[in-house]
């Protein structure tokens, strides 16, 4: 099983060139035996260019996280702070190993699936 993961272009690209090594969420999924994410790069792109594999989940206070995380976050501080307002603690999905796709793929139509707001759990056929 993986997880299909909603990510804004711009950062969904970075992991993939490697300047990102570090996925943030304000949630995360529940189930510890999921070691691969599908990246579904978001508006305007709308395809599944990717996917990589989990290193491990962080969770930590904000400040913590940051310090773990800002050499390869692919974001600003003032992006991870104004992502993260209200929270206490964040995740990072430490990312261990990336496959870009040649070809980007559709998720309606390679994996039946319609955008996640967060995540969706996969499982292939």
């Amino acid at each position: 099983m993986k997880v299909v993961l909603s990510i804004k272009p711009e950062f969904a690209f970075k992991i993939f060139d490697g300047s990102k090594k570090f996925e943030f969420r304000k949630s995360i999924f529940k189930n510890v035996n999921i070691k691969s994410v599908i990246v579904y790069a978001s508006s305007p792109i709308q395809q599944v260019i990717g996917e990589f594999e989990i290193d491990e989940v962080l969770n930590y206070d904000l400040s913590t996280l940051w310090d773990l995380t800002q050499e390869y976050s692919g974001i600003s501080e003032e992006f991870y702070y104004d992502y993260f307002a209200n929270k206490e603690q964040g995740f990072a999905i430490k990312i261990k190993k990336t496959r870009k796709y040649r070809k980007p793929k559709c998720l309606k139509e390679d994996f039946n699936l319609s955008p996640p707001q967060s995540f969706a759990y996969w499982t292939a056929k």
